[in-house]
This record gives C-alpha cells, sequence and structure tokens, in this order.
C-alpha cells in the first residue's frame, strides 16, 4: 500500500510540474510578409516537414514554416477552404467552394492529378481519416449539410451522410471507425460511422455557441470543441460537456498537440490565440494569450515540431460605395499586407 501511495504521490507532483513548466515558457510569434492575392480560410501543416498550405481564395501557397519563404503553389482552387494530407499515398487535396471541386495534387511536386466534381456543393472543411484511409468532406450543402469521403488513393467518392445542420463546419476522427462533427447553427455535435457513413446521434454543446474547429485526443478520449468565448471539452463515451474553457470570439479552426498537450484557440476578433494546457483529461489552464492580428481565425498545429501556424490578409480601407462583403460583413479594401504568423515555445 505503501509503494502505491508513494507511486501516487509522484503521479500527481509529476502532473503538476508538466502543467507548471509550461506556465513558465514563454510563447514566442514570429510574422512573415508572403505576399500573394487573395482572402484566406484554413492553413495546413504538413506533418515534420515544415511545409505549410495556406489557402488563398483562388489558389493555394505552399509556404516554409521556418522562413515564411514561399514554396510553390496550386492554381485553379476557386474559393477554396482547405487542404488535407494523406502521406501514406503522396496525395493533397483541396476543397473548391466555386466549383465544387476537389483538387487531388502530388504532394512532392505540387502537380495536379485530377479535379472530382463533388454535387453536393458547398465545399468547405477537409481532414484525412487514417482508419477508413479517406479523406473527410464537411459541407455547407444545401438544403441540408453533408460529410462525404472520398477514397484517399483513388479520389473517388465512396459514401455521404446528410447533417441535421446546413453549416458543418469541422470534422475530427477518434482512429477507431467514429466521426465527429461541429455544427455551426445548431451548436450540436454529430456522431457518424466512418464507414457506413450512417449519422449515430447527435449532441448538444450548450454553452459553446457556433462550434467550429474541433479536434480528438485519443490518448485520453477527449473532444475539443472551439466556440465563440466559450469552448468545451467533451466526452465521446457519453456525449456529455467535461469542462468548458474561456477564449476569445471568432473562432475558426484550432490546433491540438498531443505531445505537448496543448489547445490553440485562435480568436479572429479579438486578434489573440488562447493557449490552454491540458492538466488531466477533465482539467485545462489557459497558460498564455498571444497577439496575433484581427480577422486571424484558423490555425494549425505540426506535432512533430510543436510550432503553430496562422496566415491572415491585412486590408486597406474600403473604398467609397463597396458592397458589403460575404454574409454581410463589413466591405474591405484591397490587400496590403499577408502576413504569415509562427508561434514557437
Amino acid at each position: 500500500m505503501n509503494r502505491l501511495l508513494s507511486l501516487l504521490a509522484v503521479s500527481i507532483v509529476a502532473s503538476a510540474l508538466d502543467a507548471s513548466v509550461v506556465r513558465a515558457q514563454s510563447f514566442k510569434v514570429t510574422r512573415f510578409e508572403i505576399g500573394g492575392e487573395g482572402g484566406t480560410d484554413y492553413v495546413t501543416a504538413e506533418p515534420g516537414t515544415g511545409r505549410v498550405f495556406v489557402s488563398r481564395g483562388t489558389h493555394v501557397m505552399v509556404v516554409d514554416g521556418a522562413t515564411g519563404k514561399v514554396l510553390g503553389d496550386i492554381p485553379d482552387t476557386p474559393r477554396v477552404h482547405g487542404v488535407g494530407i494523406a502521406a501514406k499515398h503522396n496525395h493533397g487535396f483541396t476543397t473548391n467552394g466555386g466549383d465544387s471541386t476537389v483538387t487531388m495534387f502530388d504532394l512532392k511536386t505540387l502537380a495536379v492529378i485530377k479535379k472530382i466534381p463533388v454535387k453536393t456543393g458547398g465545399l468547405d472543411g477537409i481532414m484525412y481519416d487514417d482508419y477508413t484511409d479517406r479523406i473527410i468532406l464537411t459541407n455547407h450543402s444545401r438544403p441540408i449539410g453533408t460529410v462525404v469521403a472520398l477514397d484517399a488513393n483513388t479520389g473517388d467518392i465512396v459514401g455521404q451522410a446528410e447533417l441535421e445542420d446546413n453549416a458543418p463546419e469541422g470534422a475530427a476522427s477518434n482512429g477507431k471507425g467514429t466521426l465527429y462533427v461541429n455544427n455551426e447553427s445548431k451548436n450540436t455535435m454529430q456522431v457518424v460511422d466512418a464507414k457506413s457513413m450512417k449519422v449515430q446521434s447527435s449532441w448538444p454543446l450548450a454553452p459553446c455557441d457556433g462550434p467550429t474547429g474541433i479536434a480528438y485526443d485519443r490518448a485520453n478520449d477527449r473532444i475539443f470543441s472551439g466556440c465563440g468565448k466559450t469552448s468545451v471539452v467533451v466526452d465521446p463515451k457519453t456525449g456529455k460537456i467535461i469542462t468548458t474553457i474561456a477564449n476569445g470570439d471568432g473562432v475558426d479552426a484550432l490546433g491540438w498537440d498531443p505531445k505537448e498537450k496543448l489547445i490553440y484557440i485562435p480568436a479572429g476578433r479579438d486578434g489573440n490565440v488562447t493557449v490552454v494546457h491540458q492538466d488531466s483529461p477533465d482539467k485545462y489552464s489557459v497558460v498564455a494569450t498571444v497577439q496575433t492580428m484581427a480577422r486571424a481565425k484558423t490555425i494549425t498545429v505540426d506535432p512533430v515540431t510543436h510550432n503553430a501556424y496562422l496566415f491572415q490578409p491585412e486590408y486597406g480601407p474600403a473604398p467609397a460605395g463597396a458592397p458589403p462583403g460575404p454574409n454581410g460583413r463589413p466591405p474591405v479594401g484591397p490587400i496590403v499586407g499577408a502576413w504569415f504568423f509562427v508561434i514557437t515555445h
């Protein structure tokens, strides 16, 4: 019994030290001006290579995360949202909302392999599911949102699920055959069987408002759902919210570093990133609030280098009489800067 208590005490002390070390660390932000035309949505780090894929409206820029140097470009991706990576097959994929296609490209050369029509429309989020070896698309289809699965080797469409909301955002996999999808409008998370593409259940996420970014902690079976001002941690065994995390407003995608046990939650309206440490599966501490810039609302983390990346164009004043932007947003002027951010610690 004494040995058991000693081991328990050591475990508790180690956990406390782990959290205190993270709190003592400083998070450094470096920014690079990378140029280029077009707005942005998601950024995607290619694990271990240092490359970051940056969506730019009609093309995708490939950037060296260490230097900000532009390494290449993937053209003809109208209204591109994100990039999915299937390293096993040396394939990358982009979601092109403008013509409802997915561009499949060679990861090494960036050469386009083919464009895949996706009839549902509303292409937005994208991820790779290692369990099924599929690329998963989350689409703002009308009248109802969809999840579409592509074979990561051939690019063929192999499955589809209809959701309860026409604004699905991020998706995550538990690596065991289940997908979890955030529904931004209904404030729910839906559970989808990754093989059959059948919806299994729907969970309310209150007090989360507008769930977007999502990540799955496979070591502890926890789901992190990024929301405006209050993000949530969900137990996938029950669908219940374990705890909440205070963060900024205007969240879109979040980042998770499983080795460092850090969650990165960007807030576009506040121009910052809330960095959260997982002290235990059910306890989370904010360890830093890192300033970036307004509108920077998506983020990606390289789990090998442990660097986090954001990108955001800087706009000048809108000309007089300019029409409003998408969804009634204020009009913006010409791009006067294109800023690539790297967060290290």
